[in-house]
């Protein structure tokens, strides 16, 4: 898959503070223009219960969210399994197979990234970033989180208003949803 351009998209979770975010900034572009500044790329499943958030192709990424969504229902919200469950068809399946979309999912559960190379990842720090901002609001919010206590939702748009200054595909129109448990 080729490396996915065109939006940062950060997540951030923390069983101690019982509570996770995932942000996103609002860009859509075509090649090398901006179609759209307030574009939602996070998504809240299973009756708000678990946050995802797309890199991709828009169409792609809205067909593994209903894909996802059923999985999460399938196996009672157990994030995992579900993450599993969906890489396997999305691996297998001969249409499926050649969707181009990166997600980001948290829940009470975990923090994963989930891939259509078959890759279902859960970080060491309780910190993910994907798309071409991704390494840069990754930066920010590892510095910002190893400065002291702050709120998660300051540090997911702090971090993406840092990375929207440094990538082109970025901007600074955030989405945010955050969950508590």
């Amino acid at each position: 898959m080729e490396r996915v351009r065109n939006t940062t998209i950060l997540a951030l979770h923390s069983p101690t503070e019982r509570r996770a975010v995932i942000a996103s900034d609002g860009q859509a572009t075509f090649e090398t223009t901006i179609i759209k500044k307030t574009t939602r790329k996070v998504y809240r499943l299973h009756d708000g219960r678990v946050l995802v958030g797309f890199a991709g192709a828009t169409a792609d990424c809205l067909a593994l969210l209903d894909k996802f969504e059923g999985k999460l229902k399938k196996h009672d919200g157990q994030l995992r399994r579900s993450a599993v469950e969906l890489t396997k068809e999305w691996r297998t399946d001969r249409i499926l197979r050649h969707l181009e979309a990166v997600m980001l999912a948290v829940s009470e559960e975990a923090l994963l990234m989930i891939s259509g190379t078959g890759d279902v990842l859960e970080p060491d720090d309780p910190v993910m970033a994907v798309g071409s901002g991704g390494p840069y609001a990754l930066a920010a919010a590892k510095a910002l989180l190893s400065t002291g206590p702050m709120p998660m939702a300051d540090v997911a748009r702090r971090s993406l208003l840092i990375a929207a200054e440094i990538d082109i595909y970025t901007n600074d129109q955030i989405v945010l949803e955050e969950l508590c448990w």
